[in-house]
């Protein structure tokens, strides 16, 4: 599996968050790692690796007693959470590109503002 941090951000709205790519390890060092992740996403009713768009798992960090903290479909997040829904389809069309830290800017993928958010950890 794949694993990035990504801070995602929306009017008055800072969300840390892990986004896991749900494909075995290409680039494990051995090769019964990969084995084993094939075989558990398997069980556990992941297509194959190589299926798109890819599977993508977003998690809130703070994930102590919190109700729906973790999905792979972006809409299970609910009603009035558009924050969610466009950030995690965002994340699942742009995993590879992204970057571990990267900010993902919900007002600035639907146009609403004409340049992205930069980091909190830069302010």
């Amino acid at each position: 599996m794949i694993v990035k941090a990504i801070e995602i951000r929306d009017r008055r709205t800072f969300i840390p968050a892990i986004a896991i790519k749900m494909v075995p390890n290409m680039v494990a060092v051995d090769r019964s790692e990969y084995d084993a992740e094939r075989y558990l996403l398997r069980r556990a009713g992941y297509g194959p690796a190589l299926d798109y768009p890819p599977c993508v798992v977003l998690c809130r960090m703070e994930a102590s007693g919190v109700d729906r903290n973790a999905t792979y479909d972006p809409y299970a997040w609910g009603q009035g959470t558009r924050t969610y829904l466009v950030a995690h389809e965002y994340i699942i069309e742009h995993f590879d590109q992204l970057e571990s830290g990267a900010v993902v800017d919900v007002e600035f993928i639907l146009g609403e503002t004409k340049e992205p958010k930069k980091s909190e950890r830069e302010s």
